[in-house]
């Protein structure tokens, strides 16, 4: 980890701070251009927005796929206070972003957590593969 990775990840951890005492969850990211220029910066404002999506990275993902070429998305990082969730790395992937950094891994986080993380919600499928295809074949 250089100094200037260490000063991104530390304004992140900063943000997630600034969250926490706005009576939101304590999460922050920021999204760094290629020369390392911060671009966009988000706080967790989930309670206050009344919204459990308005995670920082999700709405960072968000900004770039609105305002950022695909190439220049691509040299961006990410610097967040956690590892992103598994619907901010969805949103991630999907903008094209280049890298993410992170302070807490999600396994340490839920150790924090009295109880632990959030229960696993059970799925079933594939099914009626043939009408689900039809929908989305010839799409991509």
């Amino acid at each position: 980890m250089t100094p200037d990775t260490e000063t991104l990840l530390r304004r992140a951890i900063a943000l997630a701070a600034e969250a926490r005492r706005a009576g939101n969850p304590p999460f922050g990211s920021l999204l760094a251009g290629p020369d390392g220029a911060v671009l966009a910066e988000e706080r967790n404002t989930s309670l206050t927005d009344d919204d459990i999506t308005a995670h920082p990275e999700l709405k960072l993902a968000r900004w770039a796929a609105k305002h950022l070429d695909p190439g220049t998305a691509a040299a961006t990082t990410m610097y967040t206070s956690c590892e992103p969730c598994g619907m901010c790395t969805g949103a991630i992937a999907r903008s094209g972003l280049g890298r993410v950094v992170f302070a807490l891994s999600t396994a340490q986080l839920d150790a924090l957590k009295p109880g632990g993380g959030w229960p696993v919600v059970p799925q079933d499928g594939p099914a009626l593969h043939d009408e689900a295809s039809a929908v989305v074949a010839g799409y991509y």
